[in-house]
């Protein structure tokens, strides 16, 4: 059978003739970024001498993404491709071997302390946003390698939202410290915002686990179900990229209501960039737990 895996094997045998260029004065260096959260990180950091594509849309769950041979066309013009890490992308090491790929390559996550939720290790990085601090050390030697010469203008844009994530860290901080801790409990989708609960003092639940494929368990539901009438939990959320029954059947069963929509995994069509992304997340929680 002629499968997926095979297609992309010969899109990329078709494109070996082609390699990936170095950046030319003057020209925009392009780079492929494995999802959206990622590809505005790399904007705030590369500004006008970058041209970013996410590989994943914002439609796409990252989770269950399966390349396509025109992805893989995609790659032969990247000068660096840029991706989570943390298994986040299990994809990712394929789709570059079925390309042939040959330029640099970055794990933005590098560095980061990685937690760890029911024995396996948490993707999410990107929910503490001093974890994104060190994200964009990385996104900017990553781009000063590829383009010495905008070396200064990276150094100068990494530094600017550094503080812009310096304040956007304090200001959810500060805030979730205004609501007493034992009303800070949150059910989710699946288990994507740990580093959020960790770094802003939050505790979530969700049925489901780090990679939102996976089917919960009905014993899991009937578990969080418990959890939410034991502890008087007062706020479900579901996620952009998710569906929604799961919630609704949550909401359903235990009179909770739902209290919004959080952007995990990807960003969306009202939420365009990642310090938009954290600040609609902590407001729409905040509002919930009032």
């Amino acid at each position: 059978m002629f499968t997926r895996r095979h297609l992309i094997a010969a899109a990329a045998a078709l494109l070996l003739p082609l390699a990936p260029v170095q950046a030319q004065q003057g020209a925009k260096v392009d780079v492929l970024a494995s999802f959206s959260v990622i590809a505005d990180l790399v904007r705030q950091v590369g500004a006008e001498r970058v041209e970013v594509r996410s590989i994943v849309a914002l439609s796409q769950d990252p989770h269950d993404f399966e390349p396509s041979p025109s992805d893989v066309r995609r790659v032969m013009k990247a000068q660096l491709i840029v991706i989570n890490g943390l298994g986040f992308e299990p994809w990712a090491d394929r789709f570059v071997k079925a390309a042939n790929y040959k330029g640099e390559r970055l794990v933005a996550s590098r560095g980061v302390k990685a937690l760890s939720v029911r024995g396996a290790v948490d993707p999410h990085a990107w929910q503490d946003v001093e974890n994104v601090k060190l994200y964009i050390e990385n996104i900017r030697d990553a781009l000063s390698k590829v383009d010495p010469a905008g070396a200064s203008d990276y150094a100068r844009n990494a530094s600017a939202y550094g503080r812009e994530l310096d304040a956007l860290h304090s200001q959810i901080k500060a805030s979730f410290a205004a609501i007493p801790k034992a009303q800070r409990k949150v059910i989710s989708s699946h288990d994507s915002f740990h580093y959020f609960g960790d770094a802003y003092d939050v505790v979530f639940l969700a049925p489901q686990g780090i990679s939102s494929s996976a089917e919960p368990s009905a014993r899991d539901v009937a578990g969080i179900i418990k959890q939410i009438r034991a502890e008087k939990i007062k706020a479900i959320f579901f996620e952009n990229a998710l569906p929604q029954q799961l919630a609704r059947q949550i909401a359903s069963e235990t009179g909770v209501r739902i209290a919004g929509k959080l952007y995990a995994d990807v960003l969306g069509d009202n939420v365009r960039s990642y310090a938009q992304m954290m600040r609609h997340n902590a407001q729409t929680i905040l509002a919930a737990l009032k």
